[in-house]
C-alpha cells in the first residue's frame, strides 16, 4: 500500500509541558487511522500539528512522500467536533460561504445528497438535530474534495441511530479511496471505521495495529459465563479455571470451543450461557489502565 502521510519523532513542548514526547507512524492511502487515548494523552495536539494548525517543537511531517506545501491546506478537509456557523444562514447558504473558501469545490448539490441534506437545504443552522449539524460538519470538511480528511470525535452526542448513519457516512467516503484520521473516545466507533489504530498516553504511541491484532496481542481471552444453576448435579469437575461470583460461574479462556464441547458432552444446557469476547474497549483499559484521568 502507498503511504500518503508519514510522521516522525513528533515533540511538543509548553514552557514545561511536555504534551508529545515522541510520536511517530505512517498512514497508508485510503485508510481510515484512530488515534486514540485517555484525556490529556497528547492525540489533539498531535492532530493539530499534522493539521499545521500548530507548530511542532520538532519533528518531520511528510505528504505524499514530500515536507507539506503551500497547497497542504487545499488538499485536507477538517471536521472539527465544535464549529461556530452562523445562525442566520442555511445549509444552503453555509456550504455556499464555505465552496468560496477554496479553489476548486466540489458540486454543492452532489455534496448535499452524499451527506443527506438535500432535505434540508433550506433549514437554518440552528433548527438542525445533533445528528443533522454533524452531518452538516461532515460536508463542509469535503467541499474541497480532500485527499486527506480529519474527523475530531465524529459521533460525540448522538443517539444511536444517529451514529451509525454518521458511520454509513464515514464508509461511504473509505469507498471513494479516501484518507481519514479519526479522533474517537468510542472504541465500538474505532474498531468498527479504522483500519489501524494508535493508542497514545502521555505523549506517546504505546501501542499501534489492526483492531483484530492488538485484541488478539493485548486481550486474547474470552469470558464465558453460566449460571450455577444449570450445571446438572452429575457434571464432572469443570476442567478449566473459573470462578463463581452471585451463583455464576464465569470461565476465562482462548478456545472456547473446548469450553462449549464439555458443556454439550456433559448435557449441560447452553441457553442461558453468554460469552464475552474481548474488544477495543477492553485493550484500551488494559494499556492505559482503568483509573479516570484529566
Amino acid at each position: 500500500m502507498e503511504i500518503l502521510l508519514t510522521v516522525e519523532h513528533l515533540r511538543k513542548e509548553y514552557r514545561q509541558t511536555v504534551a508529545v514526547q515522541d510520536v511517530s507512524f505512517q498512514v497508508e492511502r485510503g485508510s481510515c487511522f484512530g488515534l486514540l487515548g485517555p484525556n490529556g494523552a497528547g492525540k489533539t495536539t498531535t492532530i493539530e500539528i499534522i493539521e499545521d494548525i500548530i507548530p511542532p517543537t520538532r519533528g518531520t511531517i511528510t505528504f505524499k512522500g514530500a515536507p507539506r506545501s503551500v497547497s497542504f491546506r487545499e488538499e485536507i478537509g477538517i471536521q472539527f467536533q465544535h464549529t461556530s456557523l452562523l445562525n442566520y444562514l442555511s445549509v444552503e447558504e453555509t456550504l455556499q460561504a464555505f465552496a468560496k473558501l477554496f479553489t476548486s469545490p466540489v458540486d454543492l448539490d452532489q455534496l448535499m445528497l452524499s451527506c443527506d441534506l438535500t432535505s434540508l437545504h433550506k433549514r437554518k443552522n440552528t433548527e438542525l438535530s445533533g445528528g443533522q449539524l454533524q452531518r452538516l460538519m461532515l460536508a463542509l470538511a469535503l467541499i474541497n474534495d480532500p485527499e486527506l480528511i480529519f474527523l475530531d470525535e465524529p459521533s460525540t452526542g448522538l443517539d444511536p441511530q444517529s451514529r451509525r448513519n454518521m458511520w454509513a457516512l464515514v464508509d461511504d467516503i473509505k469507498s471513494r479511496e479516501k484518507t481519514i484520521i479519526m479522533t474517537t473516545h468510542s472504541m465500538e466507533e474505532a474498531q468498527y471505521l479504522c483500519d489501524r489504530i494508535a493508542i497514545m498516553d502521555r505523549g506517546l504511541i504505546i501501542a499501534e495495529g489492526s483492531p483484530e491484532e492488538l485484541i488478539r496481542h493485548y486481550c486474547p481471552v474470552a469470558t464465558i459465563s453460566l449460571p450455577a444453576r444449570a450445571l446438572p448435579p452429575s457434571t464432572p469437575s469443570i476442567p478449566f479455571i473459573y470462578n463463581t461470583e452471585e451463583d455464576t460461574i464465569r470461565i476465562k479462556t482462548k478456545h472456547i470451543e473446548e469450553v462449549v464441547h464439555f458443556f454439550t458432552d456433559n448435557n449441560i444446557p447452553l441457553a442461558e450461557m453468554t460469552i464475552h469476547s474481548p474488544t477495543m474497549e477492553d485493550v484500551f483499559l488494559h494499556l492505559t489502565g482503568r483509573t479516570l484521568r484529566d
